[in-house]
């Protein structure tokens, strides 16, 4: 569940430093698993980028 500091910020976007692959917690990755609305940090740290399988380290917060 989400803490309310969480839910009364914006959305985040997350680029891989690797492919230029971007995660958007507003949309999530349902095809992998992961629900839209899911916080960055809520994101399994075993978790790789599906487009080059990247880890979750290789990500860095980006504005878009």
């Amino acid at each position: 569940m989400e803490s309310n500091a969480a839910a009364d910020r914006p959305y985040q976007t997350w680029m891989c430093l690797i492919c230029g692959w971007v995660y958007d917690e507003a949309a999530g990755a349902p095809e992998d698993g992961i629900p839209p609305g899911t916080r960055w940090e809520d994101v399994p740290m075993n978790w790789t980028c599906p487009e080059c399988g990247a880890r979750k380290d290789d990500f860095e917060l980006t504005a878009i």
